[in-house]
């Protein structure tokens, strides 16, 4: 019999807009919590955006996923998965990030998730700009390097912006390789599109053997087959997930700092996250959600929904 506390506040017994939001309206179960060593899975707000290069907001996109969360219900609706019954799942709470100083925020970031990981909690995470991934990878793989499946518009595999500066949402992938925090030979990018600078960042994939899959590539072959080529990439061994938003094609999620054109749709969005099914996911983002774009609020609804398809696959393996 699953664990009631864990359970979320169904909408039958306070209305999905009334109460005070949580993700999924699962408890808020923070460091020091009697129940924090209970929890398996936890959801993880870092509302930072100090990465961003262009269009900022992302450091809003944590309050506005947990919002859209509410409309979230407990059971899947292809699948049949009851994640909350299949996993003890709680809300972990924000991690305070500096807003001024990006290296104090990155180490701030590392530490929370160091008592994530102490704990046993496998951490699935509502970002914040892409650099956000960074220091979660550095608790999360500090054991040794992991696989990564990664969904994007951009690879984050350059070296430095503007004549030096190291650590942007442009650059997490980069550094996480050179600190040996991913295999790049277990790491597939898949949807890369767009405008370029020049090939920097793919001929650093080239070398280090990551796998690109462009999206001319994507739309040729479908989801099936492209996913099936991930899991073999990825493998058996410990594999983490980073979704960005502007994965998705922006008539679906414009709420993002730097879209792309020609993505997937929607309905994509989901399936490409159900053909995780097997992998073993070591912990997960979704980043870049940007509220100050998103004026319908379809986009952080869109995010939340593929974080709820992550999670059944997260709470499987459980």
């Amino acid at each position: 019999m699953s664990d009631t506390f864990f359970q979320p506040i169904s909408g039958f017994e306070l209305p999905r807009f009334a109460g005070v939001p949580t993700f999924m309206r699962l408890p808020h179960v923070p460091h020091g919590h009697e129940r924090y060593k209970d929890v398996q899975i936890g959801l993880i707000g870092v509302p930072w955006d100090s990465g961003t290069t262009n269009r900022p907001g992302p450091r809003h996109g944590p309050r506005q996923l947990r919002d859209a969360s509410t409309m979230l219900r407990a059971q899947h609706g292809v699948s049949g998965m009851r994640p909350f019954e299949a996993a003890r799942c709680a809300d972990l709470g924000d991690v305070g990030p500096n807003p001024a100083d990006i290296m104090d925020s990155m180490e701030r970031i590392t530490a929370f998730y160091n008592q994530v990981m102490d704990a046993g909690i496998v951490p699935l995470t509502a970002g914040g700009d892409h650099l956000t991934s960074l220091p979660v990878l550095r608790a999360v793989a500090r054991s040794g390097p992991v696989g990564m499946v990664h969904f994007d518009s951009h690879t984050d595999l350059f070296n430095s912006y503007f004549g030096g500066t190291m650590y942007t949402h442009g650059t997490p992938f980069r550094r996480a390789v050179e600190e040996g925090l991913l295999d790049p030979k277990r790491v597939v990018q898949i949807g890369i599109r767009g405008t370029m600078y020049d090939e920097e960042d793919r001929d650093f994939a080239k070398a280090n053997g990551i796998r690109l899959i462009l999206i001319e590539e994507f739309h040729a072959r479908g989801v099936e087959d492209v996913m099936a080529e991930a899991r073999e990439i990825a493998g058996t061994g410990p594999t983490y997930v980073s979704y960005d938003i502007d994965f998705v094609d922006p008539t679906f999620a414009p709420g993002t700092g730097t879209p792309e054109v020609g993505g997937p749709n929607s309905f994509q969005a989901l399936q490409v996250c159900r053909e995780l099914a097997g992998l073993n996911i070591v912990g997960a983002d979704m980043v870049e959600v940007s509220p100050p774009f998103d004026q319908s609020g379809g986009t952080a609804f869109l995010g939340m929904s593929i974080m709820y398809e992550i999670l059944c696959v997260m709470a499987a393996q459980v």
